[in-house]
């Protein structure tokens, strides 16, 4: 329920510790929950004695109870009590739902006795008046299942119970299955502890009465038949068995209109608080009026909702301006129905039947804006969609949406609902460095490359011109050029560089009547003739440049020491550098590009690129010889937290350390590419079968095993893996990336779906 990182503990238990006057600690549990929230924001220091009535470890949740009064601990790390134990709590006061308390030090005086559970009904409970106490309730089982915590390697059991008022959702600390086995459709008697169901506002959205045993069901009447044995009902007539029963009493709330969907829904809000309202009215309504709703309090898809309600409009303007936020605030869930305005880049705009949607990145999270297309029957024109450009920076104004009422397993998705397109505004155009640009950058770069090749191949067919017209040249003279033309063959070729190189110091060699030659390069290797002993030669040198930057070496000449100076002698070391900048920039250039194109310029892997080149491949060795593919598509858990917390120079070191694990448990010839941010992909091109692929996946995730430090820095991280084969899951590139890509979401899904039950 309560989650909170253990972390945050031990820092306010330091600031404690600091020298500072500080109050006496509060020593009874009755003056602590008489704080109020606001008091109990100061970390006021306690030490107080109180019973145990629940203890889950693995999550360092605590309640405790003394007289008739009970409160939430968050315990340190290590924590050992047992419900009934008499424990010494040293710790500071937080606010929350209620006031609660951050354990320094829970310390077990001696065994005790559990206090006598108090009768409790689902309106007493809902109203907060028995939170965290320890109650019995009686109620009709709907569903009992198994429940695993990632948290731990602990099963537990799930049951929703309905009382006279409403659904409990019930957590039994056991893992036999076979108290299952008469649950369902069992009247009970259920006895535990009152903790609470909360949105990302800590608005109370319903109830878990925490069990730490089998102890704690008692089961009353069990059903009058098994679930297994009722007659089967066709699918199309299933409405038969409804029945519903409300008591809920209509109320009345009042705010300013944030949101109209005629026949469907508005949005109301006063202050901080917000409320969607569920209406079939096509009344007209303004956009910041003041309006009173009336209808029925419940929950829709976990959110606080006022249904089958009617509105009434004051025709009273009271706008309200747009609350500025981040992605990092909207994903918390703590602006759900609030009206907000975030900036973003645009990634593309699509107009579908029903609506018109922007998806749009924010610090590398995708999320959509969404304007909902009026009905049909409004006979409201539809305006055109508002052309913004992919790439522009735009500031969108509406309310937050999400699809997940539990913010405490991690960030949670959400979309923004516009309510014009004049809540599109363009910020800034669409920046120089995007991917249209550099596609035309790396096309400038291929021009200059096939100009370079082009101006070689010219000054070739030039020197082949010169050379058919030197008939009147020495044989000696004749067989230079050919040496030349050879040469500038080999550079605009696929000879080594070290081969091209050697033969430009043996024709500059030839000019100077066989004088030792050779080429020192730049952090690279010596090439040609070299004497070995200089003594008694005369050394001349000329300067390999570069177009631009440092020089990339130097070409020697070693003549005799009694030869005189002669300007030919420094024609032949220009012309030999000259050859040289010409074969050493062009091949840096090709491999430069080569690289680039093909490999991730932060953790040298494959990119997405190269990966599409390599699964289309290997698709068409598969079709040839009948066999099949693997693809596993990876994406890191929480990697934003590591960019926030520790900055991006850590998160560039963490990808990297993940990349060089990552490939370690891979086999020659399986590829690990990189498809942009915290997405990874490997390609597996000889699979046996799919468990094959499987293990692969278990191995990769493997990894993440062991913390990885970084800059001082020990993160502890995880994935979430999605497979493909070919051709079971698709026979193409496309459909294979989207179904391994698909496969990751479910699996990641899961993941946060097993955390939110735990």
């Amino acid at each position: 329920m309560k989650k909170l990182i253990s972390a945050i503990a031990v820092f306010f238990l330091c600031c404690m510790a600091a020298p500072a006057a500080v109050p006496g600690p509060l020593t009874s549990l009755r003056a602590i929950h008489a704080l109020t929230n606001a008091q109990a924001s100061q970390a006021l220091p306690v030490a107080f004695e109180a019973t145990v009535t629940y203890f889950r470890w693995y999550e360092s949740t605590l309640f405790v109870q003394d007289d008739g009064v009970a409160l939430y601990v968050q315990t340190p790390p290590g924590a050992k009590v047992a419900p009934g134990d008499r424990v010494l709590v040293r710790g500071i006061t937080h606010n929350s739902f209620r006031p609660e308390i951050f354990a320094g030090s829970v310390t077990v005086l001696h065994p005790g006795k559990m206090p006598a559970p108090l009768p409790a009904t689902f309106d007493s409970m809902i109203g907060g008046q028995f939170d965290s106490l320890r109650v019995k309730v009686r109620g009709l089982v709907r569903t009992a299942d198994l429940a695993f915590s990632t948290a731990a390697p602990v099963r537990s059991i799930a049951l929703q119970v309905l009382t006279e008022g409403g659904a409990i959702h019930i957590v039994l600390e056991s893992d036999d299955e076979s108290a299952l086995k008469n649950l369902l459709d069992a009247e009970v008697e259920v006895t535990g502890v009152v903790s609470g169901r909360f949105d990302g506002k800590m608005q109370l959205t319903g109830l878990d009465l925490d069990v730490p045993s089998l102890d704690g069901i008692r089961i009353l009447k069990r059903a009058n038949a098994s679930p297994w044995s009722l007659p089967v009902t066709p699918m199309d007539e299933i409405l038969s068995g409804y029945h519903e029963n409300s008591l809920s009493q209509r109320v009345l709330v009042h705010g300013v209109i944030t949101y109209d969907q005629p026949g469907s829904m508005i949005v109301l809000q006063s202050g901080s608080k917000s409320l969607q309202v569920m209406t079939q009215s096509y009344s007209p309504l303004r956009i910041g009026d003041q309006a009173d709703a009336t209808g029925f309090p419940d929950l829709r898809d976990g959110f606080l909702t006022l249904m089958r309600s009617e509105v009434r409009d004051s025709q009273k303007q009271a706008p309200i301006p747009p609350m500025p936020a981040s992605w990092e605030q909207l994903s918390s869930a703590g602006s759900i129905f609030d009206l907000v305005s975030i900036e973003a880049r645009v990634v593309v705009g699509v107009r579908e039947a029903s609506r018109d949607e922007y998806v749009l990145v924010s610090n590398g999270h995708l999320f959509s804006a969404i304007y909902q297309h009026p009905d049909m029957r409004s006979k409201i024109p539809l305006p055109a969609m508002k052309p913004v450009r992919a790439g522009s920076r735009v500031r969108v104004t509406g309310i937050c949406m999400s699809s997940s009422a539990d913010p405490f397993s991690g960030p949670v998705s959400f979309e923004i609902l516009l309510r014009s397109f004049d809540d599109v505004s363009v910020v800034a155009s669409p920046p120089l460095v995007n991917v249209r640009n550099l596609a035309l950058v790396v096309g400038l770069l291929l021009i200059v490359v096939f100009a370079v090749v082009a101006r070689g191949w010219t000054l070739e067919r030039s020197m082949r011109r010169q050379t058919a017209s030197m008939a009147a040249l020495t044989e000696a003279e004749a067989a230079m050029e050919r040496r030349r033309s050879r040469i500038l063959e080999d550079i605009n070729g696929t000879a080594p560089l070290s081969g091209i190189l050697e033969e430009i110091a043996g024709l500059v060699s030839v000019q100077l009547e066989g004088a030792p030659c050779w080429c020192d390069i730049t952090n690279g290797a010596r090439l040609g003739k070299y004497p070995g002993e200089l003594q008694g030669l005369r050394i001349l040198q000329g300067q390999i440049s570069a177009r631009s930057g440092s020089p990339l070496g130097t070409i020697f000449a070693g003549l005799a020491a009694s030869s005189q100076p002669s300007p030919r002698h420094g024609e032949a070391l220009a012309m030999g550098a000259r050859l040289a900048t010409l074969a050493i920039e062009t091949r840096n250039l090709y491999s430069d590009l080569m690289h680039r194109s093909e490999f991730d310029q932060l953790t040298d892997i494959h990119n997405r690129f190269s990966l599409a080149k390599h699964i289309d491949a290997c698709i068409e060795e598969a079709r040839r010889k009948a066999s099949i593919l693997g693809l596993i598509y990876i994406d890191l858990d929480e990697f934003k937290q590591v960019n926030d917390l520790y900055g991006h120079h850590v998160g560039d070191l963490y990808l990297q350390e993940v990349a060089l694990r990552m490939k370690q448990q891979l086999r020659t010839g399986d590829l690990l590419a990189r498809l942009g941010g915290d997405e990874f992909a490997v390609l597996v091109p000889v699979v046996r079968n799919r468990a094959h692929v499987e293990e692969m996946a278990l191995r990769l995730e493997h990894s993440f095993d062991e913390p990885i430090t970084v800059e001082g820095c020990t993160l502890q991280g995880t994935a979430s893996f999605g497979i493909a084969l070919y051709p079971e899951d698709g026979d193409a590139r496309e459909t294979l990336l989207s179904a391994a890509d698909a496969a990751m979401y479910v699996a990641k899904h899961a993941r946060r779906q097993i955390t939110a039950k735990s």
